[in-house]
């Protein structure tokens, strides 16, 4: 665990070993969620994985889902 206080006006300075463990970079827009858990920091690029690995429960084996969207579509199309 690491740990970090918290200075005048709320700043928290995120630990050099945890900026690159995570690929925050200087000028990264991070993203705070208050929830359940408690408080936590985000970077864009967790936050996308973590979308990536929800989405991914829900995909079909052998179905393009792109390619099943856009047939649907075409059908619509047809029948107007």
């Amino acid at each position: 665990m690491t740990t970090a206080k918290v200075s005048e006006g709320g700043r928290v300075v995120i630990p050099a070993e945890l900026r690159a463990k995570h690929g925050i970079a200087v000028g990264d827009t991070m993203q705070w969620i208050d929830d359940e858990q408690g408080l936590r920091l985000v970077s864009p690029k967790t936050a996308l994985r973590r979308a990536q690995a929800i989405a991914a429960l829900y995909k079909r084996p052998g179905l393009d889902e792109v390619e099943a969207f856009l047939a649907d579509k075409r059908e619509e199309a047809s029948r107007e």
